[in-house]
């Protein structure tokens, strides 16, 4: 394979040799938040009992207990929710607006549209499905406050009395820059200062150990975020978790189990080693995929694609947008990303419906872990202008093949210029 990739991987050499600068800027952040989270190790006493199994009820599960205190640690909050029964990020999501919001509450997103999944769970999607917000007469609107923060929008959609707001960190599958923690500080400012009540959430998919704090270190009252994105490094099979406000986080304890049980119950089975040793490689892992996502909008942005966000800027998430333009051009590029995969290589991708997408999806994740975005995986919608949204890597070795990989293949099918 490196005989056959050399003149790509010498051409990545030559790239790379620029972006040394972000580099070093990622390793401090990367060093930073491995004492961070060392330290909360280190406080909370984690020992070889915090590993055992529990099975049935799970009751008096110590390692589970000391598993939700490590993430309140970590990530800012007073409380934390880390369960494998959450089976997605959505799900942790969810349940954290089902505890927090009922019949003749208001929610508001931020954000503008939601992440494609979340749009049922909210009613806005064509289909409006048992359960979801229109059901349960909660109600809804939506705001962009992405780019800068209009006062007077702000001022109109406040006006009427909001339970909450939804603050998206990620793209999603959208023409949207992700927020930095900054800009995440600035609209929970902005919120309180209207309206002191109303309850700030943050859907922080993506955007874990990015950069040296988390929306509740900057006044965030709740996030969730899913085990197979930056939290797990690839290690944990699965789940989710919900940090924040004690109060809220029970409440979205008692959505996902009943009220009264809460976060007492629920067997965590046999993977409790690697939800704790997953979080422990997180900030590296994520340090690796951030790196090789500044890569791949170096190599795309020199040959003649529109990427979003550019090699130098600041970065709220793990996710590299590329627009390749061609629906061509975009099946040859995920089916490259499938075949420098460790597993499933062999596997032709090919858009499908999936369930909480409005339009066909294509995915390459010959993954470890099913569907898991900390490793490095590339996905997109079928619709114009034909953007791949690439994400994760658990080494920057395997990114830089893969991604010599991608070019070799869209230089050989005439999709780009032969480099120099």
């Amino acid at each position: 394979m490196l005989t056959k990739l050399k003149r790509q991987l010498d051409y990545i050499d030559r790239v790379e040799n620029d972006l040394q600068p972000v580099f070093r800027q990622i390793d401090k952040i990367v060093l930073y938040n491995q004492g961070r989270v060392l330290n909360a190790f280190r406080n909370l006493h984690i020992d070889e009992t915090c590993f055992t199994e529990s099975t049935g009820y799970g009751y008096d599960d110590l390692g589970r207990e000391k598993l939700d205190s490590l993430y309140a640690e970590i990530f800012g909050g007073e409380a934390g929710l880390v369960r494998p029964q959450f089976v997605s990020g959505t799900h942790a999501i969810a349940c954290a607006l089902y505890g927090i919001l009922k019949p003749g509450d208001r929610l508001v997103s931020l954000t503008g549209k939601p992440y494609d999944t979340l749009q049922k769970v909210l009613g806005i999607a064509d289909l409006k499905p048992f359960g979801s917000f229109p059901d349960l007469k909660i109600e809804y609107a939506e705001a962009d406050l992405i780019e800068e923060i209009n006062t007077e929008l702000l001022d109109k959609v406040l006006a009427k009395k909001t339970t909450a707001v939804l603050i998206q960190r990620s793209r999603g599958y959208a023409h949207r820059r992700s927020l930095l923690c900054e800009d995440i500080q600035a609209l929970v400012a902005a919120v309180k200062e209207r309206s002191p009540e109303t309850i700030v959430f943050v859907d922080n998919c993506y955007g874990e150990f990015v950069e040296e704090k988390e929306p509740c270190h900057v006044g965030a009252d709740l996030i969730a975020g899913s085990l197979i994105k930056n939290p797990g490094a690839g290690i944990a099979p699965g789940g989710g978790y919900v940090v924040g406000r004690a109060d809220l986080v029970e409440k979205a304890a008692w959505r996902l189990t009943a009220p009264g049980l809460g976060a007492n119950i629920g067997a965590m089975g046999i993977y409790k080693r690697q939800y704790y040793q997953g979080l422990f490689l997180a900030p590296h892992q994520v340090g690796q995929a951030l790196k090789g996502m500044v890569l791949a909008a170096a190599l795309f942005s020199h040959a003649g694609f529109y990427v979003d966000p550019k090699p130098y800027d600041r970065r709220g998430d793990i996710v590299q947008a590329i627009r390749l333009g061609d629906v061509k051009l975009l099946q040859s590029f995920c089916e490259a990303v499938q075949a420098a995969s460790p597993i499933d290589s062999y596997v032709t991708p090919q858009a499908a419906p999936m369930v909480g997408y409005k339009d066909e999806v294509i995915m390459a994740a010959g993954t470890f872990i099913q569907g898991a975005s900390s490793e490095f995986t590339a996905d997109a919608p079928i619709r114009p202008p034909y953007e791949v949204y690439m994400q994760g890597g658990l080494t920057y070795e395997h990114q830089k093949l893969a991604l010599a990989e991608i070019l070799d293949r869209l230089e050989r099918e005439g999709g780009i210029k032969r480099q120099a």
